[in-house]
Order: structure tokens, then C-alpha cells, then sequence
């Protein structure tokens, strides 16, 4: 069983036994002798210590044997699972052991997480078979393994424990939804998995029960608790961050979410193409479903068919990628006018799971609803949380009140290429308010390398390429010669360019089928390898987009062959520095074999080179950037 009996109040039925300990200590006094009765009384309680803007590790804090761990059951408002009982959500407690020994208060940092309990450890058998045509109906999944979740533990988890217990801070863990020992179904994105944290923020405020079993009646309380929370996490438990904060409740001052996946519909669709998120070829929200599914074996059946071969099943839809209302309920875009909470967000701009538009697409709306809000953005890949000083700053502001001017500084903070992220450079907000957009036109070169100029060249018709998902990205730009993709590159750069936001790509298109995968990638010239090769070298960024829905999002059209059709699509937000003697190219190809769906090579897309043109937002505009290309004047000949 779980150990959960150590040191916890219990609706008041009692003290606990440190504070039973220190309460016959102090009743001892009289026969301690007056000198040792003073000292007990005299002795200074232990609080924060604040330097700097920041709380400091406290040594009576940092003593781990004191620390106060315990784990309880919060109530939530909804029955997820059908048993006709309110789903109840497993909750874990790590504080400072002055919580109960000298009835100090302390604020909670929290993180909730679906992977606590563990998942399917085979994820290559979960995955979508991507070898499919386009438009046709998907083959069917194998069925998923069965997950042993790992319960029998004395803690939920470690994460944050050490950083934040020392400073002062409770930290609180909990299982989502149909995960571990909580209660419900697990929904990938369902309203549950916004008021379960809700349900965890509000037993911290008093406003919820907690109970020391799963389906007893002995209630536990939270009353060391200032009610004053803030959340965290990476990935998922990112996610479940925002999702709190999404329901507006009371308590939840700030979070400092790390790559979370903003929108399903982002995560798994682009622009209406089906896709993969990288390194997970084949996945959905069906499979991340079968990823996570450790909870109760008993009500599993129920969910298994009510989520993932009910409401899922009915509406992922992996044959055209339309977006629908089970996509919308998704995005948590489209639920945030009830947040209020502070939010410092972080994401890698090179992270191509959970891809740095997640993050960009929350940060511009928070700004524009006017809550406070700042961005931490490194060049590395998924995860990578903001330094440990710049958290404790925004925990420190809005947990315990210390006006330390934390959302008064800039609003952006970018790790530079090959910089340490301990050391971000800052920025009065993102994108850099000094960059433009230049309009960049491709020049014909195929199947070699082609033009891309700042000046719109005269009429020169169209290129053709022959899709073959048999070359990935990457040997497509590097090959020398090739018809499996289009690529236009810029003259070398004479100084560096730097490119901040968000690319955009507007194409006219015909395809020899009814349906095409579209992929984007902008890349810097040579393509570097070897040991020394950094994560910046290469690719810039990339986007993906479906023709079928260049007029909707909801309603896909297919493609009459041999007909044009244009479209506009944003490719991934970027902020990168391309050095001097480098050349960057746009690179237009089919299918990616990383990414997308694998139809059977030879489909041929025809872009009209007249109507493309590639929108890069470059700090300096036009100026700067056609400095950085133009070509030195020929040396004159000689009389």
C-alpha cells in the first residue's frame, strides 16, 4: 500500500505526530527547567528569506528528514468514468516540516502529470500504419498492450521537490484523470482534465474535500496551505498547466508552462494535412490515449469504449484532416477568457514534437488580453525550462507577494545560437519589434538550385517535382540535383540576417491526383554535417499545409488534377541569427517522410513560380536584408 499516513491533518481529528510531539514539548516546559522553558520559548520560528527578488533556501527548510510527505484523494465535479460517483484524483504532498511543527503557511508549486503511474512501454506497436494513399479510409490499429501502472510507491513523484521544499514551498503532485490511482477516464484534451488541477487548487484553498482513501470518508485538509498556487511542468503536464489556469480558478497565480501542446488539432494536423509530431511517426490522439491509460483496470472497458472507440474514434478523422468540434474543444486558444493568471511560457524553437507555435499562439493572446506574460525561448529541442533564478522570480512575485518587478522587465527572453540557456538575451517582446516582413520570389533553377531574390523576376512559368517519400528531408536539401523537390536559395550573405517570427508561404499549385501532401522547409546552404554540427546549421524551420483546404479548415475540396489552386500557410515562429556566408533557401517538396502520411512515389505537384513568393520577417525589413545579398559589382575589363 501506499504510505500515506505520515504527518498529515485530517479535518481536524487530530494534530499529526510532529505537531503531537512539539505540543507535549511545549507542555513539558515547566519541567524542562526555567533556562531550557526560555530557550524553547525564544526560539525564532523559521520563514522566508527573500534576496535579490528571489527566496532563498532556508537551512531549517532544507532539512529533507522534517519534510512532511503525505498523499489523499481530492474530490473533483465530474464523474468521467460512469460509476455515479464524482471522480476522485490522486493527490501527493511534499512540505516543509514547519508546516505543522510551528503552523507556518506556505504557498504550493504544483504539477499534474499523466505519466506518474507510467505508460505502455512499447510505443512503436501503439502507432497509425502512415503507409496509406491519401484520402483513403486509415488501416486499422493493432490492439494496445496493457499497461501496469506503478502504484505501489511511497511518492508520486520527485519533480521540484528539491529546487522549491528549501525555499519554502509545498509541492504538490497529482495523477491526471484515468491515470495511476485517480479516478475518470483519460480524455487527451477533455474539459476533466482542465477541473481535476481546478479541483486540486481548490481543496488547497479550502473550497474542495480531500479524503485519505480513494473511496472512504475521512476527510484531510489543506489548512498549511496560503492558498496561493502556481504550476509547472513539461510536455503533457505543460499542458495541464495552462488547463488549470484555463478555468479561471481562484488561488492559481502564475504558471510556467515548458512546451506544452496548446491545440490537439496543432498537435496532430497541419493546416489540415494529417501529421505526425516528430519522432512519433504514425501517432494520434487515439494513441496518446493508449499511451497514458493506467488507471482503474475495473472501469477501463467503460473508457476504452466511450473515449477512445466512441469520441474518438467518431471524430479524429485521419482521412481528410478537417478540423471539427471535437478539435475545437481541444485547443485551449478558444478557452482562455476566464485565465488570470501570470504566465512566464518556454519553449525550444527547434522542437519539432511539440512544435514553438503552441507556445507563440497562447503568449499573443495572453498579451493581448492583457495578462501579464513573457516569453523564454532557447534554440534547443522539446523541454528545456526556463533557469532556475527567472522561475524563482515569478514564483517568488506571485506566491508570496515580493514586488519584485518581474513583469515589468522585457517581454522576451532568447537564448542565442551556441549561447548557454542559463543565459538568455533579452528583448522588448517577440517577435523583435525592429523586424519586417521582406518578400522573398523564387527563380526558376529545377532540378539544380534555384533563385531567391528580393526583386519580382520577369514571367518565367512553372517547376515540376515527382513526389517520393523514399528521401527524407534532409537529402532532398542536400542533393545536388534531384526532381523530387524544388529548392530556391538566396545568394551567400555578405553579413548575418537575422529572422524573427513567423515565415509565410503563399503558393499556387496544380497535382497530377486528387490529393497531395504539401511540405515547406526554409534551410541555410551548405548543408552542414559532422561532429561539431549544431542544432541551428541547418534547417531554419518548416511547415506543412493540405491544398485540399485552401479555402477551409472544416471542409477539405479535392484537387481536380492538372488545375491551380493557391494557398496561403504559415510555416513554424522562429528567432534565429544566419551567419555571413550562408544562403538561405526555401525548399518546396511532397510528402516528408518524417512527418506525414507515405502514398506511393510519383504524384507530380506543378508550382507557378510567378505566383509564390515566401514572406520572412528579417530585423532591419527589406534594407537589411538586401544588404545581406546583394552581389558585388563585376571588376571591369580592361582597355
Amino acid at each position: 500500500m501506499i504510505a500515506r499516513n505520515r504527518g498529515w491533518r485530517r479535518g481536524g481529528r487530530g494534530l499529526g505526530r510532529r505537531a503531537a510531539v512539539a505540543a507535549a514539548i511545549v507542555l513539558m516546559g515547566p519541567w524542562l527547567g526555567g533556562e531550557a522553558a526560555g530557550q524553547q520559548e525564544e526560539k525564532a520560528k523559521a520563514s522566508h528569506r527573500i534576496e535579490d527578488g528571489m527566496a532563498q533556501e532556508v537551512p531549517e527548510f532544507k532539512d529533507r528528514g522534517s519534510w512532511i510527505r503525505h498523499d489523499l484523494w481530492v474530490e473533483a465535479e465530474f464523474d468521467s468514468d460512469g460509476d455515479g460517483k464524482r471522480d476522485r484524483m490522486h493527490v501527493a504532498v511534499t512540505r516543509p516540516g514547519q508546516t505543522e511543527s510551528e503552523g507556518l503557511k506556505v504557498p504550493a508549486i504544483y504539477v499534474s502529470s499523466p505519466y506518474f503511474a507510467g505508460t505502455a512501454g512499447d510505443a512503436d506497436s501503439l502507432m497509425w500504419n502512415v503507409r496509406q494513399e491519401l484520402g483513403a479510409p486509415p488501416k486499422p490499429r493493432e490492439a494496445p498492450p496493457e499497461i501496469t501502472p506503478r502504484v505501489n510507491r511511497p511518492i508520486l513523484s520527485n519533480s521540484e521537490v528539491g529546487d522549491w521544499v528549501p525555499r519554502g514551498f509545498a509541492v504538490v503532485h497529482s495523477s491526471s484523470p484515468g491515470t495511476g490511482l485517480s479516478q475518470g477516464c483519460a480524455t487527451v484534451g477533455g474539459d476533466n482534465e482542465s477541473l481535476a488541477p481546478k479541483a486540486v487548487i481548490d481543496w488547497l484553498n479550502g473550497r474542495a474535500t480531500g479524503y485519505t482513501s480513494p473511496d472512504g470518508d475521512e476527510t484531510v485538509e489543506a489548512d498549511w496551505c496560503t492558498g496561493k498556487v502556481g504550476m509547472t511542468g513539461t510536455s503533457y503536464n505543460g499542458t495541464l498547466a495552462l488547463a488549470a489556469a484555463t478555468t479561471g480558478v481562484d488561488g492559481l497565480e502564475v504558471i510556467i508552462p515548458v512546451a506544452p501542446n496548446t491545440s490537439y488539432y496543432h498537435y496532430y494536423r497541419s493546416n489540415g494535412l494529417v501529421r505526425s509530431p516528430g519522432g512519433y511517426l504514425g501517432e494520434d490522439i487515439d494513441v496518446l490515449y493508449d499511451f497514458i491509460r493506467s488507471g482503474n483496470p475495473d472501469r477501463r472497458d467503460y473508457c476504452d469504449c466511450t473515449v477512445r472507440d466512441g469520441e474518438m474514434a467518431g471524430n479524429q478523422d485521419r482521412q481528410t484532416g478537417d478540423l471539427n468540434g471535437f478539435w475545437a474543444e481541444r485547443d485551449y486558444l478558444n478557452d482562455l477568457g476566464p485565465m488570470k493568471a501570470a504566465c512566464l511560457m518556454s519553449h525550444g524553437f527547434n522542437d519539432w514534437n511539440v512544435m514553438p507555435e503552441h507556445s507563440i499562439r497562447i503568449y499573443e493572446a495572453l498579451k493581448a488580453k492583457g495578462v501579464p506574460a513573457q516569453l523564454y525561448m532557447h534554440q534547443g529541442g522539446h523541454g528545456g525550462p526556463p533557469p532556475l533564478d527567472m522561475m524563482n522570480r515569478w514564483f517568488t512575485r506571485y506566491l508570496l507577494g515580493v514586488e519584485n518587478g518581474v513583469e515589468e522587465g522585457p517581454r522576451a527572453w532568447i537564448v542565442r545560437e551556441e549561447a548557454d540557456r542559463g543565459d538568455p538575451t533579452p528583448y522588448p517582446d517577440y517577435p523583435n519589434p525592429e523586424a519586417e516582413p521582406v518578400t522573398l520570389h523564387p527563380t526558376a533553377g529545377a532540378p539544380k538550385v534555384g533563385g531567391l531574390a528580393i526583386d519580382e523576376p520577369a514571367p518565367q512559368g512553372t517547376e515540376t517535382l515527382v513526389d517520393n517519400v523514399s528521401f527524407d528531408g534532409q537529402t532532398l536539401a542536400k542533393a545536388e540535383w534531384t526532381n523530387h523537390r524544388l529548392l530556391f536559395a538566396t545568394p551567400e550573405l555578405s553579413e548575418a540576417v537575422h529572422i524573427s517570427g513567423t515565415p509565410r508561404l503563399t503558393i499556387r499549385l496544380a497535382a497530377s491526383k486528387p490529393a497531395v501532401n504539401l511540405s515547406a522547409w526554409l534551410v541555410a546552404l551548405p548543408w552542414e554535417e559532422g561532429r561539431g554540427t549544431a542544432i541551428t546549421d541547418n534547417l531554419i524551420t518548416r511547415g506543412w499545409a493540405d491544398p485540399q483546404n485552401a479555402g477551409s479548415l472544416t471542409e477539405s475540396e479535392p484537387l481536380v488534377p492538372g488545375a491551380f489552386r493557391a494557398l496561403s500557410f504559415d510555416l513554424q515562429p522562429d528567432d534565429q541569427v544566419i551567419a555571413a556566408g550562408q544562403r538561405i533557401a526555401l525548399m518546396i517538396f511532397a510528402s516528408d517522410r518524417d512527418f506525414t502520411l507515405w502514398p506511393e512515389p510519383g504524384t507530380e505537384l506543378t508550382v507557378d513560380l510567378d505566383a509564390t513568393r515566401l514572406e520572412l520577417p528579417v530585423v532591419g525589413g527589406a534594407e537589411a536584408m538586401s544588404r545581406a545579398i546583394a552581389e558585388e559589382e563585376p571588376a571591369g575589363v580592361p582597355d
